[in-house]
């Protein structure tokens, strides 16, 4: 199972206050472990201006604003872009497939700053990592529901929204949502 450029949709009862509600994209998954960013929970207390000025990058006319994120529990002062593929920095960039980029380096911050850069995205501080097996046991025991990335989803500005559209692009309905796993 690799579940590089799909959606995780915390499910109800996770016991994880970080990640209640939470629909986190997943970037990278292999037999060495999972990293993903939370895509639904904006940063309240930090704007993307605000960054700019904290990390020296100078503000223009052509400056673009990007919603900073949340994106988990691990390394909360490292900053991580999830992007459009129309975005590639050289030798920076994670293709995660066709449709989506990461970026970690300061270059693509730059670049929507100077007004550039790519046409979709959001900036995520922290990350959401899982050792060996350990998102599959997750998932085994009801923790997580499983789901394709859409771009309109992903990058939407809808935060508040996100989890119950993900939910609705599997059929289900949160109300039918049980925090037991259980066994057939």
């Amino acid at each position: 199972m690799n579940l590089s450029g799909k959606l995780l949709i915390a499910m109800p009862g996770m016991g994880d206050p970080r990640f209640e509600h939470s629909v986190v994209f997943v970037c990278a998954h292999s037999e060495d472990g999972a990293m993903g960013l939370i895509i639904n929970k904006p940063a309240s207390d930090l704007s993307f201006d605000e960054l700019q000025e904290q990390i020296g990058i100078p503000r223009s006319d052509k400056s673009r604003e990007i919603r900073v994120h949340f994106g988990g529990p691990v390394e909360h002062a490292r900053g991580f872009v999830l992007h459009s593929a129309d975005y590639r920095g050289e030798g920076t960039t994670l293709k995660v497939d066709d449709r989506f980029g990461m970026t970690a380096t300061l270059d693509i911050l730059q670049a929507i700053a100077d007004g550039g850069g790519p046409q979709s995205s959001i900036l995520a501080l922290g990350y959401a990592g899982w050792g060996p097996g350990q998102l599959e046991g997750e998932i085994q025991m009801n923790g997580w529901l499983t789901c394709d990335a859409e771009p309109d989803l992903v990058f939407s500005s809808q935060n508040e929204s996100k989890w119950m559209r993900a939910l609705k692009t599997l059929g289900v309905d949160p109300l039918s949502l049980s925090a037991t796993a259980g066994r057939a």
